[in-house]
């Protein structure tokens, strides 16, 4: 089983940390983030792993050396000019993620979640992709059926039938998303998946009802993650 780990963020807003170091490589609970969501994503299976760089690649690169790869394949793609976002980082690394579904997972974010249980939904719906979903505020929530299917983005109330939930940045994709992909350049995969619902093509959620989920993007969140990952593994 295989994995995209989102890791060329430029982690602008946890600046002075990301002055001299990868947003990708801030500790909790004793280890990197990039180390955190390789150790979860094993766990759930996979045994290779693709990891997009940008921002301090050479830091990145020499991190996953120093740990010999934690025994697993790992490719890096790296986004050499300036970081593709999560659609266009993952559209280039396309010929590495062939094979069968994968995980794509951005590094920047803890998750006590159910990832094998994410994975055989995905599996199991024959979906095109499978996105983790929570029912937290968020300013881009999502819009799903009462099955689960992607229905739009949130705009005012929820249509009738409809239910508004935060996108987790962890999903399943399908290898034949990349023949869909018409985007270039620089894009976000959640436009990818809002085109391709309305296109009829299946788009999941799957709701992860966890205990704790947390992205590092400002220096609160960051202490919030800290600190629940200071408590050990669940």
């Amino acid at each position: 089983m295989k994995a995209m780990v989102f890791a060329a963020g430029l982690g602008t807003r946890l600046r002075p940390l990301t002055d001299s170091l990868p947003k990708a490589l801030v500790e909790a609970g004793g280890m990197p983030m990039l180390e955190l969501v390789i150790r979860r994503l094993a766990a759930a299976g996979v045994t290779e792993f693709v990891v997009n760089t940008h921002h301090f690649h050479d830091q990145v690169a020499a991190f996953l050396a120093s740990k010999k790869n934690f025994g697993f394949k790992v490719a890096l793609s790296r986004e050499e000019e300036f970081p593709l976002e999560t659609g266009g980082g993952l559209k280039q690394a396309a010929a590495l993620l062939g094979g069968g579904p994968f995980f794509a997972y951005n590094a920047d974010v803890y998750s006590e979640m159910d990832l094998r249980g994410l994975y055989n939904a995905h599996v199991s719906a024959g979906a095109l992709a499978t996105l983790a979903v929570r029912d937290r505020p968020s300013k881009r929530r999502l819009l799903f059926d009462r099955s689960l299917n992607l229905k739009g983005r949130e705009s005012g109330p929820a249509p009738a039938g409809c239910r508004a939930l935060a996108f987790s940045g962890i999903q399943v994709l399908s290898p034949g998303i990349f023949s869909k992909m018409t985007e270039t350049g620089v894009f976000s995969l959640t436009g990818v998946y809002l085109r391709l619902a309305a296109a009829g093509e299946r788009v999941k959620g799957f709701e992860d009802r966890s205990d704790f989920w947390c992205d590092i993007g400002d220096l609160d969140r960051l202490e919030a993650v800290r600190r629940r990952a200071a408590a050990g593994p669940r």
